[in-house]
């Protein structure tokens, strides 16, 4: 009898553990699932969150203002003056650019240089207004662009050349004219002049070349003098370059300077600089420290006194020597 009730204890275990195991096994994938799930929920809810979060942004100045349309060669000179501009990125965040207050004369070419962080993106960023300043005051060849103008009438304007080449999924002819207000023979005399037409010629579809998303199937030299063909089609009066040969060999580099210097012999230049040399042929240039401007100034003079100019210079000797 005792055998009996013994047998039958040991089978109700094992029968016991078979299951226990069987729901175990189940169990792990339910946990695997109930996991992926809420980290597949908690990833899609950071574009709710991005959502919520744009809705609530302040807009953007008007896009035109209707009464206050610049003429239609305006700027005619490309004379600029700041007016103790500030700027901040957020309220109640320090100033990024504090009280500057400097001239820039009609053809002048103007360097930009400084310590990371010193504010010389932001000053470019002030000019288009993609960051409204704090304060102070914006003057284009007599207009002040922060109060009167409208976002398209302002950028529209300026000539931009990036220091990341900025292309877009379409034709090679849409990127160089995206608004599509210029002749194939316009655009080819662009391509001419920046030294890509040889480029696009070999290709089948000539003008109608594929340019893919970021224009990955074009070389980053290659990206660049595409932003450069855009400028020049353009013709600004007023051309702004951020460190546009920053991504960009030795080489590459001497031949956009040497088609800038041509090209937009009359024209305003503002030019932020990541070499030393490409300041050096310059009028004048702006020394900008933690956001004051130190120095604006020749780069003989700058050279000869103490300055941080100066600094940057013999930092960039010393380093070129190293190597």
């Amino acid at each position: 009898m005792r055998i009996c009730v013994t047998n039958g204890f040991a089978s109700q275990q094992y029968y016991q553990t078979r299951l226990s195991l069987s729901y175990g096994l189940s169990l792990n994938t339910v946990l695997f699932s109930a996991i992926w799930i809420s980290c597949f929920l908690e990833n899609r809810m950071v574009s709710v969150e991005r959502i919520k979060q744009f809705g609530v942004l302040p807009p953007e100045a008007p896009w035109r203002i209707e009464g206050c349309l610049p003429s239609p060669n305006w700027p005619t000179d490309g004379e600029i003056s700041l007016i103790d501009l500030k700027v901040r990125y957020r309220p109640n965040t320090p100033l990024v650019l504090n009280s500057i207050t400097f001239n820039i004369h009609a053809g002048e070419k103007i360097g930009v240089v400084g310590r990371t962080g010193s504010g010389k993106s932001t000053l470019i960023q002030a000019l288009f207004r993609i960051v409204e300043p704090y304060g102070g005051k914006i003057i284009i060849v007599g207009v002040d662009i922060i109060c009167i103008l409208g976002l398209h009438d302002l950028r529209s304007r300026f000539g931009i050349i990036p220091q990341e080449p900025v292309l877009f999924d379409g034709t090679v002819r849409s990127n160089v004219d995206p608004i599509g207000q210029h002749t194939d023979d316009e655009i080819w005399q662009s391509l001419e002049r920046c030294q890509l037409k040889q480029a696009v010629v070999a290709k089948p579809e000539k003008l109608d070349s594929l340019v893919v998303d970021n224009g990955e199937n074009w070389s980053v030299g290659q990206r660049q003098l595409f932003c450069l063909g855009r400028v020049l089609l353009k013709k600004s009066r007023i051309l702004f370059m951020d460190e546009a040969t920053a991504s960009v060999d030795s080489q590459t580099d001497g031949l956009i300077q040497k088609i800038i210097r041509e090209v937009f012999s009359g024209s305003t230049i503002i030019s932020i600089a990541h070499r030393i040399p490409t300041v050096m042929d310059c009028d004048r240039v702006l020394v900008l420290d933690s956001g004051l401007a130190k120095k604006f100034d020749s780069p003989a003079n700058l050279i000869n006194h103490p300055s941080l100019f100066g600094a940057l210079v013999q930092e960039y000797a010393n380093r070129s020597s190293v190597f």
